[in-house]
């Protein structure tokens, strides 16, 4: 069986996807899995257990310059990629007008089926096209996890039984991480590294620098290096003031995607913002907690768990509540 899956974007969207994936491969072992996403996510894609095949499109960039000859070009090359393989199924988890072109786009065998949302669900977008796309347009519950409407809907599209244990299948190559973001470059002792997330998309997400400042000192004092990453130079700018004055912190240098996901996989834990980052510290199954300033980590956060937490407060979390969640996470930490 050909199963193609359509989830584009976003960074933390895409990680949420992963599960599903992992049901497929157990339910239906022989299949064979392909994924379309924005090309700045394919690297993490090819990291997913049983992706077969990543086709990578530039729908974001393509949208600015729609009519000029270099679009037109790249279009019909990622057409051509598209409908290289007729599938049994084609599966769009997003929802959106785009991702109902990508799904029309793709070629089906005589009997296969495009599978799409039958509806929104709370806290997520959804259009229209997508259920007039649809072959088969499955409801999903309105208050759902965006992990569980994912897997549940792979499920009714294929006919299996969701599992009850899941896996996100993200695979790490901590060798490979380079050498400056490994434990040993921090001094003999420290318990670990924990990387702080401080950079989000969205300005309402963040936590304060004040903060960001207290929680590192509590880890350097607690034995524990702590290293900073950053996706801009707006996130490195706050970084190295981050940094600035403390012991045994290390301002990450600008990594690709796949190698990010390597140096994370590093640390002994993460602690961060509601960010693309922080879903791929829960899909490593790093200790890790989760700071929200709205209550939205019942749709988005890490599920239930003893290694991985989120903590909620408005206008922002506590470091104290923070501090404690740590301690919490912490204590599942493997031994060397």
């Amino acid at each position: 069986m050909k199963i193609l899956i359509v989830k584009l974007s976003s960074l933390g969207d895409v990680v949420h996807a992963m599960p599903a994936v992992q049901d497929i491969r157990r339910a239906l072992p022989d299949a064979q899995i392909d994924w379309v996403v924005e090309r700045g996510f394919a690297p993490l894609v090819r990291r997913c257990a049983g992706v077969h095949r990543v086709i990578a499109c530039d729908l974001r960039r393509w949208r600015k310059a729609m009519f000029s000859r270099d679009t037109r070009q790249a279009w019909q090359l990622f057409k051509a990629e598209l409908q290289q393989v007729s599938y049994d199924a084609v599966i769009d988890l997003q929802g959106l007008s785009k991702s109902a072109l990508v799904s029309w786009l793709a070629s089906l065998n005589p009997d296969g089926r495009r599978y799409g949302l039958a509806n929104q669900t709370e806290g997520s977008s959804f259009e229209a096209p997508a259920r007039w796309v649809a072959d088969v347009a499955l409801p999903m519950p309105a208050h759902s996890h965006a992990v569980t409407r994912s897997r549940a809907l792979c499920a009714a599209a294929l006919g299996y039984h969701l599992p009850s244990l899941m896996h996100f299948g993200l695979l790490a190559h901590m060798e490979q991480a380079p050498d400056a973001m490994k434990n040993v470059a921090f001094r003999t002792g420290l318990k670990g590294v924990v990387a702080l997330v401080h950079g989000t998309s969205r300005a309402d997400k963040q936590w304060p620098l004040d903060h960001w400042r207290a929680l590192a000192k509590r880890l350097d004092e607690a034995g524990y290096g702590v290293a900073l990453p950053h996706g801009n130079a707006a996130e490195e700018q706050a970084a190295l003031a981050l940094a600035q004055g403390l012991h045994h912190v290390q301002v990450w240098p600008m990594l690709a995607l796949d190698a990010l996901t390597d140096a994370l996989a590093t640390c002994a834990g993460v602690i961060g913002v509601d960010s693309g980052l922080s879903h791929i510290a829960v899909a490593l199954d790093l200790p890790h907690v989760q700071l929200y300033n709205f209550d939205t980590a019942w749709r988005t956060g890490p599920l239930a768990g003893t290694r991985q937490c989120s903590v909620f407060a408005q206008p922002a979390p506590s470091v104290e509540a923070v501090w404690q969640a740590w301690l919490s996470v912490s204590a599942t930490l493997r031994s060397p």
